[in-house]
C-alpha cells in the first residue's frame, strides 16, 4: 500500500517539473542585413565620419568576423543572398547567378521567375516573382518549421531576388520595389491582396519627396579625402545630367521616374523606411515566439555599378547608409528593446576597382568586351557546326549540343578547341571544361570555389577565368562576379542577443552564417547547409 501511494507522489513531482521546465532561450527578432556590393574594407575605409549610432555601434558593441569571403565562384547578388541564407553553394542550392541558361527550355531563366504567379501593387508590366527556383530551405524556413510555422517571416529589399531568395519558400511575404509604378510589390505566391499598411506607403509617393532633396555631399565636396576627383572619365551619368558631379539635381524626376532612385543613396533611406513599417504594422518582436526580418540594401550596388567604388558618390552613399543604419537600430532599441535581438550585416559580395582608376596608378587592370563570335567562326570552319554557342552567363559558354550532334561533330574534340582557343587569350588566366573541374591548373582552394559555384543542372559547358582586375563591361562604373578577394571578401558583423563583443581573424565562409543562426535560435540548420557555426562571437 506504501509503494501505491509513493509512486503517484513522485509522478506528480515529475509532471510538475516537466510543466514548469524553461523555454529555450531565444531573441524576439532576428534582422538579417545584406548591403549590396559592399565590400568588407569599407567599414573602416570611411570610418572617420561614420557614427556613433551605425557601423561603428556594430563594430564597438558586437562581434566582426574580419576575414569572411565567399566560398564560390560567380560572386554575384541571387547567389549571394541565397547563399547567406542557405548556408549552402550553387551546386548544392541551384541558385548559380541572377540568370541562367536552360538547355531544356531554350531560354534564359532570371533566378525568382514564375509564371505561375501574378504581381500584386504594381505596374500590369511588372514580372512576376516566387522563389519556387530555390531548391534548399534557408534559416528563415528552419525558422518557420521549428515554431510551427508561428514565427513571422518577411524579406523586404528594393531587387526582388534580394527580399524572396532569403525569406524562403514558407515566408509570410516578401516585398520588392516595382520601378514601373514606384510601389513596393509582392506576389500571389504569397497573399492574394497588399496589406493596408503597404499600400498606404505607396500612396505615400515617397520617391517623389526624396527626389525634391536633391542629391548633394553631406560634407563639403573637397573634404571626401577616401574618394577622387569629382569628375572622373570613369563614373557613368544619370541621363538627365552633362557631367556626372554633384549636385545631382533628381527634383526633376518628381512624377517622373520611379526607378532613379535605386542608383542614389535614398533608395536604402526608403527601403529602411519600409522596414521599420513592416516591424510596427506586422508587430515583429512583440511576443516571445521569434520573428526574422531579412533585409537588402539595394542602393548601394546600383550606385557602384554606376559610379564605382572609388567614386565620391559612393563614399556619400556609405556615409548616408551609416545614419540610416543609427536611425534604424535607434528605432529597434525602442520597439523592440535593446537587447532583445539580434542583428548580422554582411554582403552578397563585393566590387572590383574600375580598371581605368587603377591604370592611372598603374596597377594591371582592364575592362574586355564580351563576344564568342570569334570562337564560333572558328569552330565553323574547323568542324563545319554553324552557331556553336547557345548563349553565355556568369563567364561560361552553353554549347549548342543539338547543332553539335546534327553536325555529326565530335563534341569532346570542339570542347578541347574552344578551351584551347580561349587559353591562348592573353587576357585570359585560364579556361577550361567545366567537366573537368577537378584537373583544372589552379590552386585547391580556387578550384573549390569553381566546384562549389557550377551546378550540373544549370551551369554552362565552358568557363572563363579572367586575369586579376580584368572584366568584361564598359569602361565606366564597376562590376563584379569573380573569385578574386575584391569580389569574395566580404564584411560579417553582429550585434544583440546572445552575441559576444569582439572580433576573430580567423577565416570564415559566407555558409558559415545561417549555422551559427541556426545554432544561436537552436533549430535545425537549412538543409542543403555545408557551413559550420562560428562559436566565438555567441554568449
Amino acid at each position: 500500500m506504501k509503494y501505491r501511494i509513493v509512486f503517484p507522489v513522485f509522478l506528480l513531482i515529475s509532471l510538475y517539473s516537466c510543466s514548469q521546465s524553461p523555454k529555450v532561450s531565444r531573441p524576439k527578432l532576428v534582422v538579417g542585413i545584406v548591403v549590396d556590393q559592399m565590400r568588407w574594407d569599407y567599414l573602416y575605409r570611411f570610418n572617420d565620419r561614420y557614427s556613433a549610432g551605425g557601423f561603428k555601434r556594430l563594430l564597438g558593441d558586437g562581434f566582426t568576423c574580419e576575414n569572411t569571403f565567399i566560398p564560390y565562384a560567380q560572386t554575384v547578388t541571387a547567389a549571394g543572398h541565397t547563399c547567406v541564407y542557405t548556408g549552402s553553394v550553387p551546386a548544392i542550392h541551384g541558385i548559380m547567378g541572377n540568370e541562367w541558361y536552360d538547355k531544356s527550355l531554350g531560354r534564359s531563366v532570371y533566378c525568382t521567375e514564375d509564371e505561375t504567379v501574378k504581381t500584386i501593387g504594381g505596374s500590369d508590366k511588372a514580372d512576376p516573382e516566387s522563389p519556387r527556383n530555390l531548391w534548399a530551405s534557408t534559416i528563415c524556413d528552419e525558422l518557420k518549421l521549428a515554431t510551427n510555422f508561428r514565427s513571422k517571416v518577411i524579406g523586404i529589399a528594393i531587387k526582388d531576388r534580394g527580399g524572396i531568395l532569403p525569406a524562403g519558400h514558407a515566408a509570410d511575404a516578401a516585398y520588392w520595389y516595382d520601378t514601373k509604378s514606384g510601389n513596393w510589390v509582392t506576389s500571389t505566391y504569397y497573399r492574394e491582396a497588399l496589406p493596408a499598411w503597404v499600400t498606404g506607403f505607396n500612396n505615400r509617393k515617397i520617391v517623389d519627396s526624396f527626389y525634391r532633396l536633391n542629391w548633394n555631399t553631406l560634407y563639403p565636396l573637397h573634404s571626401y579625402q577616401q574618394s577622387d576627383r569629382d569628375d572622373a572619365a570613369y563614373e557613368g551619368k544619370f541621363g538627365f545630367e552633362d557631367k556626372p558631379v554633384f549636385p545631382h539635381q533628381l527634383s526633376a524626376m518628381a512624377g517622373k521616374s520611379y526607378s532613379l532612385i535605386t542608383s542614389t543613396p535614398y533608395g536604402n533611406s526608403m527601403t529602411l523606411d519600409f522596414a521599420r513599417k513592416a516591424v510596427e504594422n506586422e508587430q515583429m518582436g512583440r511576443d516571445d515566439i521569434t520573428d526574422f526580418l531579412a533585409v537588402s540594401i539595394s542602393s548601394t550596388d546600383y550606385v557602384g555599378h554606376q559610379f564605382g567604388p572609388n567614386s565620391i558618390e559612393i563614399e556619400d552613399t556609405y556615409l548616408r547608409l551609416d545614419r540610416d543604419l543609427a536611425s534604424f537600430f535607434a528605432f529597434l532599441d525602442q520597439k523592440v528593446g535593446k537587447g532583445n535581438y539580434t542583428v548580422f550585416l554582411t554582403a552578397d559580395h563585393g566590387v572590383a576597382h574600375n580598371p581605368g582608376f587603377l591604370q592611372e596608378h598603374k596597377i594591371p587592370a582592364q575592362t574586355l568586351t564580351a563576344s564568342s563570335s570569334s570562337i564560333v567562326k572558328a569552330v565553323e570552319e574547323k568542324f563545319h557546326v554553324k552557331n556553336c554557342i547557345l548563349d553565355a552567363a556568369n563567364y561560361q559558354f552553353y554549347l549548342n549540343d543539338k547543332a553539335i550532334d546534327s553536325a555529326g561533330a565530335d563534341k569532346e574534340k570542339i570542347r578541347e578547341f574552344i578551351v584551347q582557343t580561349l587559353n591562348a587569350n592573353p587576357d585570359v588566366l585560364i579556361a577550361f571544361d567545366t567537366q573537368k573541374i577537378a584537373e583544372v591548373n589552379l590552386p585547391e582552394r580556387v578550384r573549390e570555389m569553381f566546384v562549389n559555384g557550377f551546378n550540373t543542372k544549370r551551369g554552362g559547358d565552358i568557363q572563363v577565368v579572367l586575369k586579376p582586375g580584368y572584366f568584361f563591361g564598359g569602361k565606366t562604373g564597376s562590376t563584379h562576379g569573380s573569385w578574386y578577394p575584391y569580389d569574395a571578401h566580404i564584411p560579417l558583423v553582429w550585434m544583440g542577443w546572445g552575441i559576444n563583443k569582439g572580433k576573430s581573424n580567423t577565416e570564415h565562409y559566407m555558409t558559415d552564417i545561417a549555422p551559427t543562426l541556426a545554432a544561436l535560435l537552436h533549430i535545425q540548420m537549412p538543409n542543403g547547409a555545408i557551413g559550420r557555426p562560428i562559436p566565438e562571437l555567441m554568449k
